[in-house]
């Protein structure tokens, strides 16, 4: 083949395959997966893929973003389609791996198109070269790979979800394809009567491939004879471009994603309260041909577990409603079925039936618990061993109740079922929770032992023993866990943690964002050094990547790894200590931001946490107690401890959208006679016990220490952490 004949052949193909983009620079869309420090343009640019699953609709550069690799990659790179291609294919292309791999220890990339049409006994003979490191398996398909690919497949493979374009990048792929000479239409002056060319966009409805195929149908059928002469215009009114794209059929299949996610979205509107949202739903799903006896079954099942007790007449009318359907069939079974859907709708919520399952997770999870001895059945060994005895007959009182325990010994005070403030749950919640009452304090009195046994070590007891001497573990998981419910990260998002200590939120932020970027700011030397040990476990493209740097002096662009974008989230913890520059800091962190970009921050609050003022005894002197807790605001509030107001003030000037939110987590804490004796020392300077002899004097210092030596030392109390949780978003 000469350079005439592929130049002919090229001119040829169709406008979507010539503008296909060569590099990652020229891909369109698709930002949180090939956008600038994401994962996969890292791996990419570094040359370091694992074995990659791409997933989503038609013409989103499934098979686009497999050439880019090709074209970047130092491995061979074999492409199959599996709708045209057999086992025969898959052997050839297995043996060139093997010689690439043998003889010149070269890796092999393979990439299948289509890869869901392959059976699953084709699927499988993959699967032993993937393992082994023979070829790395890039797979391209439009369905679910959970679903429709081989699990041992799924399992060893990242799997990347490509999304419809949006608006702007099929403008961008049009304009692209118009002015390029090389491989579009640049030769020539292409212009759109008003409208035109945003109906094409409207209809290709997030598909490159369908906008750039109705362009070139578009293009190429306006003149009298196509190429026409190099400069002529070529314009292309309205009903020309209608005519050149049909409207996308509704995706809708009943095996595939949009089936269960519109199932989905039908009972989640219910869920919601939304009548509106569940009638599109369903009129969607019965429109598609959709089984309204599937629809049916699923709104019994919402009957229970969403309205539930709030309403019980709910499974009554869903049923009732099927019962309807069956008798009289489409299309007037349309009118039970919306019937049933409004009801639920708008009926009151109660998700109160979930406690079956903190019940069942108990029975799992828990020993084997005997049955007390009071609720054992009598009638066969009662002399013997005294079963039954002590049960106390509900119907013989008044109400047809009594307070007595009827859950194992070892699940005292243990509660399911927690009764809703909505519809009918709302009538008996006060009474569950008075009898609850009642019962706990009979469950407090002695047991009845039975007779020639033994009790097992208590499990739930040593727990809640462990929980006692882990509050501070506990305590910063809760901090950890509040943060990053607040900041809602996405799997694909670029996350920066600033002045990080221990790890707590670089780990975590790494396990949510797997498929971003995650940068930590470590300025102390020890720290740095045991988190970079630790992340030498990690394939290089996938650490997080670290800087022994602060806030304050980290500039993102002279760094390679995070030049030429900024950060979607930001998460710290103790950001500004007993620092007043919280402006500079706020700004450091605004800059870092991109657009939409949002923060969030927590701050210890000792201003508002449990102060040693309240365990003074009530008989102790009121005057006495009141001074202490003067002196105990004057403390913190000199020590620079209570900056609510600073922080909300600054966070507001910054971002559009904040918030400052204090949050108070009760711990059960063991106050030890050293740690008491440290705070109540008056030699050390701006130390607790020193404040207190400066401002009330010797006399009352003695008294105030003496007293709470008394009431905290060897003791566990219950004590509240107070934490500020700043919350800031950009515009």
């Amino acid at each position: 083949m000469d350079l005439f004949e592929n130049s002919t052949r090229t001119d040829r193909e169709p406008l979507a395959s010539r503008m296909r983009p060569r590099t990652l620079d020229e891909f369109a869309g698709q930002e949180h997966i090939v956008g600038k420090g994401r994962l996969l343009r890292r791996s990419i640019q570094a040359d370091q893929l694992s074995s990659l699953i791409f997933y989503g609709p038609p013409g989103t550069g499934k098979t686009t973003l497999a050439k880019v690799i090709a074209g970047t990659t130092k491995s061979s790179f074999i492409s199959l389609n599996a709708v045209l291609c057999g086992v025969k294919d898959i052997r050839e292309a297995i043996e060139e791996a093997k010689n690439n791999f043998e003889l010149y220890d070269r890796k092999t990339i393979l990439f299948v198109d289509e890869v869901h049409r392959w059976n699953k006994a084709q699927q499988d003979a993959l699967l032993p070269w993937v393992e082994n490191g023979t070829f790395i398996l890039i797979g391209a398909t439009t369905e679910n790979p959970y679903f429709e690919v081989n699990s041992a497949l799924v399992s060893r493979s990242r799997i990347f979800q490509l999304k419809e374009l949006h608006d702007e990048d099929l403008m961008a792929v049009a304009a692209n394809a118009l002015e390029n000479r090389a491989r579009g239409y640049g030769k020539w002056k292409v212009t759109f009567e008003e409208g035109a060319l945003e109906h094409l966009v409207k209809i290709a409805a997030g598909d490159a491939r369908t906008l750039l195929n109705a362009l070139q149908l578009a293009v190429e059928t306006t003149p009298e004879s196509f190429p026409p002469p190099e400069g002529e215009e070529i314009h292309i009114n309205l009903q020309t471009a209608e005519e050149s794209i049909q409207q996308k059929v509704v995706l809708y299949d009943k095996e595939g994603d949009y089936h269960f996610d519109t199932i989905s979205a039908f009972i989640k509107s219910i869920r919601g309260s939304d009548p509106d949202a569940a009638l599109y739903w369903m009129a969607k799903m019965l429109r598609a041909g959709e089984d309204p006896k599937f629809i049916l079954r699923r709104m019994i099942i919402s009957a229970s577990e969403d309205i539930g007790l709030a309403d019980p007449h709910a499974i009554s009318v869903v049923t009732s409603a099927a019962a309807a359907y069956d008798r009289i069939g489409m299309p007037e079974g349309a009118f039970p079925l919306t019937e049933a859907a409004i009801y639920l709708a708008t009926a009151p919520k109660s998700n109160s039936a979930m406690a079956y399952f903190d019940a069942l997770r108990s029975v799992v999870e828990e020993e084997n618990r005997e049955v007390p001895n009071h609720l054992r059945d009598p009638s066969r060994d009662k002399h013997s061993f005294g079963h039954g005895e002590g049960y106390n007959y509900p119907h013989a009182y008044r109400d047809h109740w009594v307070a007595q325990a009827y859950l194992p010994e070892e699940l005292k005070g243990r509660y399911f079922y927690q009764p809703s403030s909505m519809g009918y749950e709302a009538t008996i919640q006060q009474e569950v929770v008075r009898r609850r009452e009642a019962q706990m304090a009979v469950m407090l009195e002695n047991t009845r032992d039975e007779v020639l046994t033994y009790s097992p070590g208590d499990k739930t007891r040593e727990k809640w023993v462990k929980r006692i001497t882990s509050g501070q573990s506990l305590y910063l998981q809760e901090i950890r866990d509040r943060v990053f419910e607040r900041l809602n990260i996405l799997r694909h998002e670029r996350v920066l943690i600033p002045e990080e200590k221990s790890g707590l939120f670089l780990w975590e932020a790494f396990r949510k964002a797997p498929e971003g970027l995650v940068c930590g700011l470590i300025p102390d030397e020890r720290d740095f050094s045991l988190t970079e040990h630790y992340s030498r476990t990690l394939p290089e493209n996938e650490r997080p990547v670290i800087f022994a740097d602060s806030l304050a002096a980290w500039n993102g662009e002279e760094h390679e790894e995070t030049k030429g974008f900024l950060f979607d989230c930001l998460a710290a913890r103790d950001l500004f200590g007993t620092r007043r520059n919280i402006p500079e800091l706020l700004g450091s962190a605004h800059k870092a931001l991109g657009k939409n970009g949002r923060l969030v921050i927590v701050e210890t609050h000792r201003a508002g946490g449990t102060k040693l003022s309240s365990f003074l005894p009530s008989e102790f002197s009121p005057d006495l107690k009141e001074k202490l807790a003067e002196v105990e605001r004057e403390l913190y509030s000199a020590s620079g401890y209570d900056r609510k107001e600073d922080f909300k003030e600054n966070l507001k000037s910054l971002f559009p959208e904040s918030s400052v939110e204090e949050i108070q987590i009760g711990e059960n804490r063991l106050i030890l006679p050293e740690q008491l004796d440290r705070w109540l020392d008056s030699k050390t300077d701006n130390s607790y016990g020193a404040a207190v002899l400066e401002k009330l004097g010797d006399d009352a210092y003695s008294a105030i220490k003496s007293e709470l030596k008394k009431q905290l030392s060897g003791k566990t109390v219950s004590w509240n952490r107070s934490s500020l949780i700043l919350y800031g978003k950009k515009a």
